[in-house]
């Protein structure tokens, strides 16, 4: 069970890091094939239209320079989703989006941070053939996914992915039988295999039958439900997540989607006084860049 310091020190360090929280833009480990010749490869949109966590020039930054170095096109897309505008690109990055009414205030209710409309729209591209890297966090940014999430048959519960005998990073791996073997996790060829994976807090969903698990927790791991971000008591829903995901893929008609419940794992920052690496640039997340560009490659039609 997780005692009082530990639940002291979560609910008060996010709130301390989220304000300190910076790209490391010395973060550029080395690729070793790369997909496209420099700006010559799809087009990749990184949402920015729905009060994003996350922004290409901002706390996406390392993702968006891996990318690009990758020989991808990455452009921010800022309006509403529409398939016409969709269809000119390729992959449709989705990070942390939040309702308006709770860009300043981490508490329930937290409504979807797009419209029926927009739902509607992104389904109908990825059937058509578009592919979707929905990536959403512990509450409030699931509660604010969770909606389109559903339009694929993913189950967001808006809730915090905690590890019972740890507050640090969430080591997934091929030995615990919690990172998964498929074609995303394999890579291209033996040098793109990832064996071990870091996370970083997020939440946990359920998958639809149709779609294959990357990352599956054990059971040493809870959801806890709260009505204020990072703040846990006694009246805190919970339970056991043993067997629910926090990373999936699948085919949808002709399309792509692949979800995530956590969004520091592909990016790095520097967070604090002491800039502590968090993300990519861990000393526990060393093959997280590799399954970054996997999830990519895999998006873009280029190996299944």
């Amino acid at each position: 069970m997780l005692n009082k310091n530990i639940l002291f020190c979560i609910a008060i360090l996010p709130c301390l890091m989220n304000a300190q929280q910076v790209a490391d833009l010395n973060f550029n480990p080395v690729i070793r094939h790369p997909e496209y010749e420099p700006s010559k490869g799809s087009i990749i949109y990184i949402d920015e239209g729905h009060h994003n966590f996350h922004t290409k020039e901002g706390r996406f930054k390392p993702f968006a320079n891996l990318v690009e170095r990758d020989g991808y096109r990455v452009i921010p897309y800022k309006g509403n989703f529409l398939k016409t505008e969709l269809d000119k690109g390729k992959i449709l990055v989705i990070s942390n989006a939040l309702h308006e009414s709770n860009v300043n205030r981490w508490v329930v209710p937290n409504p979807s941070a797009f419209t029926e409309s927009e739902i509607k729209e992104t389904e109908q591209w990825v059937k058509e053939g578009g592919s979707l890297f929905l990536i959403a966090d512990h509450m409030p940014l699931a509660g604010a996914s969770k909606d389109l999430a559903a339009a694929f048959r993913f189950e967001f519960t808006n809730g915090f992915a905690l590890d019972t005998n740890s507050n640090g990073s969430s080591l997934f791996s091929f030995n615990h039988h919690t990172l998964h073997k498929n074609t995303i996790t394999l890579g291209r060829d033996s040098s793109e295999t990832v064996t071990q994976i870091a996370t970083f807090t997020g939440q946990a969903f359920k998958i639809p039958p149709d779609a294959t698990p990357i990352l599956t927790f054990d059971k040493q791991y809870v959801n806890k439900l709260p009505d204020t971000a990072w703040v846990f008591n006694s009246n805190t829903t919970q339970y056991p997540i043993e067997g629910w995901s926090q990373g999936a893929c699948k085919k949808y008609g002709k399309g792509k989607i692949v979800v995530f419940g956590e969004a520091a794992m592909f990016t790095a920052q520097l967070a604090g006084p002491n800039k502590r690496p968090i993300g990519m640039n861990s000393p526990d997340a060393q093959e997280n860049h590799q399954l970054l560009l996997n999830i990519i490659h895999w998006l873009d039609g280029r190996m299944d």
